[in-house]
C-alpha cells in the first residue's frame, strides 16, 4: 500500500511546476517566480507566494524592497507539450524583482 501511495505522489507531482524559485540572483537582490491559477484567487492568494517571500527574506536578512512584480511569461516543452503547440504556455507564474536593503 505504501508503494502505491508513493507512486501516486510521484505521478501527481511529475506534472507540477516548481512552486517558488529564485530564477535570477544579482549581487543585491534578484527575481523570484511562483506558480498561480486565476481560478484559485490569482497570484496574491497563491499558496506559493509565501514561499517566494521567504526566499526573498533568506536572500536579504536585513530586508528587501520590491522593485516590480507581474506575470512572468513562460513557454516551453513541459509535460503538457504537444507537437505543433510550441507557443502554448506551460504554466502561469508571477515574478517579483527585489533588491536588498
Amino acid at each position: 500500500m505504501k508503494a502505491v501511495a508513493a507512486c501516486v505522489a510521484v505521478f501527481v507531482c511529475s506534472g507540477c511546476s516548481i512552486g517558488a524559485t529564485l530564477v535570477n540572483e544579482t549581487p543585491n537582490g534578484g527575481v523570484v517566480t511562483y506558480a498561480f491559477k486565476d481560478e484559485r484567487g490569482g497570484p496574491v492568494v497563491s499558496p506559493y507566494r509565501k514561499r517566494a517571500l521567504e526566499l526573498m527574506a533568506d536572500r536579504c536578512p536585513r530586508g528587501y524592497r520590491v522593485i516590480r512584480e507581474g506575470e512572468a511569461r513562460r513557454y516551453g516543452t513541459g509535460a503538457g507539450f504537444r507537437e505543433g503547440m510550441e507557443d502554448e504556455p506551460i504554466g502561469r507564474r508571477w515574478g517579483i524583482q527585489f533588491e536588498c536593503k
